[in-house]
């Protein structure tokens, strides 16, 4: 085949690239980084995790039976190569947009995506669980976890490390250490060392030696393992993978082919128990632009191939991520109590702000969620207000620590949990859509939402200020709707939520920011000689009682509108008018919540507007209450 001839166009699935020369996959790995950038720079998305990966995930499918072989991704961020040579390049320029490919590995797209991650350090657990059904059912198949170094980080790996070890069951996994560079010598060295400590032959004479050894007395006995191990961890490293029960391997450079291919060989050939492979990568890797970044284009959106330049659309109001980490910095000059907490996502809170002013301050546990809500615990016992920034969706990882260390100590910690609701692009894996659920129904906890950016710094405030317990606010991923901003915020009494708009027939109770939602509902409702009232209900616990007995009792029908699950908000409100015997009469009341359902990646306006969490979809729900035939497709129409 001539040199010059795409290879990448002739492989639609593994077994065409495992058909290919070794000699071809240098030409293959080109070609799929270009296309990889190519196609980010369409869509957006993850791109230096992917990039970082392209010789490892060439020389796993190349070496490995994929799909009979399992390859699961940790977090799958870094698996846009692994999804162009599994099937899905000609859909590749629709990832993370409505109706393509997600931005993570989904069961539900490929048999090649054996397992659906998109948060972190699941893989080994995973992985484990997979080749102990395998023993079961007798099979012989490989199992292969590809995990980052951040992700190293979870207590959740070093679990499934210790368990894999004890039960010396077959596993692979492959350590992918991104923020580590290897000096050619070295490089070579540690070539040569894996290739020996992972072939054949010096595994069959470290098991005639520990044979041999095992004659000896149990002090000699002992001094020989000790040594044997001393003397490969000293050139290879790996001591606590060794202790963990796992064979170590590495590290090599997992640009290099020539070093890759002999080892993951050696290691499929293999009979032996868990083995780690050590892959020291560079993120970004190909790409000048993502490899001059500091955080190698981590996340972009669509970009100029040719200069890197993202092309990201003007907006005249401040990112609500943005607003939080001002707000908070403003606090915190003037309280030297306030701390911050994050795990793994400086930059994603807005802590990196918060850091560079406050460095002393500002904890990044990694990612471990679990340690840092009890961290934050630990900080308030003492006096300290911490303010713990996680995204909504990974504090659901910390939440008996949030039960049993925060809410039933009644602790100050405060929790700021970003990209509530719907995330857009980044789909279901990401979605804050249960929080209200899960907080609400915990004793001694306050839970905020915040309607707009301006309301967001006085609930930092309100936060700051509150000592007698747990406080959580929540606010989306985006923009703010362009409000005039406050110097500082003001403190809110608590539980008290206000009238943005009076009316005497619809009470429209709103919690978030589908409050310009429900005030262009209400306009709406007029044009159909409807009166309606909006609320801002600021606070889902404590709910506002009297706003609540006052809308219920001066309106026929009142609904709750929220960007969460069933059992939030709506939940907190149903049930006090139940308590109340306000259902008794002539009330009508609806509780907007998003559909028990996963919704897919699409873009945010969309998916609200599919879960009926429109102004449309408002009120269509008013007009159902009011038992007008055909309202909801009308509204609709």
């Amino acid at each position: 085949m001539a040199v010059d001839t795409p290879l990448l166009d002739t492989i639609v699935t593994p077994e065409d690239l495992r058909r290919l020369d070794q000699s071809q996959l240098r030409q293959v790995v080109d070609e799929l980084r270009a296309e990889t950038i190519d196609a980010v720079s369409v869509t957006g998305g993850h791109l230096g995790a992917g990039l970082g990966v392209v010789e490892l995930t060439v020389a796993l499918h190349h070496v490995f039976d994929t799909p009979r072989d399992r390859l699961i991704w940790d977090v799958g961020h870094q698996a846009y190569p692994h999804k162009i040579l599994t099937g899905r390049r000609d859909r590749i320029r629709t990832l993370r947009q409505g109706g393509g490919l997600s931005g993570f590995t989904k069961r539900s797209e490929s048999e090649y995506d054996p397992f659906g991650a998109a948060h972190s350090s699941t893989s080994i657990s995973a992985g484990l669980g997979m080749a102990v059904a395998r023993d079961l059912a007798g099979g012989n198949n490989h199992v292969i976890a590809v995990i980052g170094d951040g992700a190293m980080s979870a207590g959740m790996a070093y679990e499934a490390m210790n368990n894999a070890g004890a039960m010396h069951s077959r596993l692979i996994v492959i350590l992918n250490d991104n923020d580590m560079s290897i000096a050619p010598p070295v490089g070579a060295m540690s070539a040569y060392l894996a290739r020996l400590v992972s072939g054949r032959t010096y595994r069959s004479l470290r098991e005639v030696a520990k044979q041999l050894a095992q004659k000896l007395p149990k002090f000699f006995y002992d001094k020989a393992r000790k040594t044997e191990e001393f003397s490969r961890g000293f050139w290879t490293g790996g001591t606590l993978f060794e202790e963990l029960g796992f064979y170590y391997v590495g590290p090599i450079d997992g640009h290099n082919l020539d070093h890759l291919l002999p080892v993951l060989r050696n290691v499929r050939d293999s009979d032996t128990g868990p083995v780690l492979i050590h892959v020291v990568t560079q993120k970004g890797k190909g790409y000048a632009p993502a490899e001059a970044s500091a955080d190698k284009y981590h996340g972009v959106v669509k970009f100029d191939v040719i200069t890197g330049k993202q092309a990201k659309p003007p907006s005249n109001a401040p990112s609500y991520t943005k607003v939080f980490a001002q707000s908070l910095m403003r606090e915190a000059e003037h309280d030297a109590k306030i701390v911050a907490v994050t795990a793994a996502m400086p930059s994603g809170t807005g802590l990196d702000l918060f850091g560079q002013a406050f460095p002393q301050r500002t904890f990044d546990v990694g990612i471990a969620e679990q340690h840092a809500v009890t961290f934050a615990a630990g900080l308030a016992t003492e006096g300290y207000r911490p303010f713990c920034a996680i995204y909504s969706t990974f504090l659901q990882r910390g939440y008996d620590q949030l039960v049993h260390d925060v809410a039933l100590q009644n602790l100050p910690v405060r929790f700021a949990m970003d990209r509530a609701g719907l995330v857009g692009a980044d789909g279901p894996t990401h979605a804050g859509a249960f929080d209200l659920a899960y907080l609400c129904c915990l004793p001694n906890m306050v839970v905020m939402a915040a309607a707009d950016e301006a309301e967001l710094v006085h609930m930092v405030a309100t936060a700051a200020a509150h000592d007698a317990g747990p406080i959580a606010f929540r606010y989306p991923r985006g923009e703010g709707v362009g409000v005039e901003m406050p110097e500082r915020g003001a403190i809110l009494p608590i539980g008290k939520g206000r009238i943005m708009r009076q009316g005497s027939q619809i009470a429209l109770l709103s919690l978030g920011t589908r409050l310009q939602e429900a005030l262009l509902a209400a306009d709406a409702l007029e044009k159909l000689g409807l009166s309606a009232s909006v609320a801002d209900a600021r606070f889902a616990k404590p709910i506002d009682v009297d706003l609540v007995r006052q809308l219920a009792r001066s309106h026929d029908v009142l609904v709750t509108i929220e960007e969460g699950s069933v059992g939030g908000f709506g939940a907190q409100v149903a049930q006090f008018l139940s308590d109340e015997g306000l259902l008794d009469g002539a009330l009508r009341f609806r509780s907007m919540v998003l559909p028990d359902c996963y919704q897919d990646h699409d873009k945010p306006e969309k998916m609200y507007a599919e879960a009926g969490l429109d102004a449309k979809g408002i009120v269509a729900k008013v007009r159902e209450a009011l038992g007008q035939e055909g309202a909801g497709a009308a509204a609709r129409a």
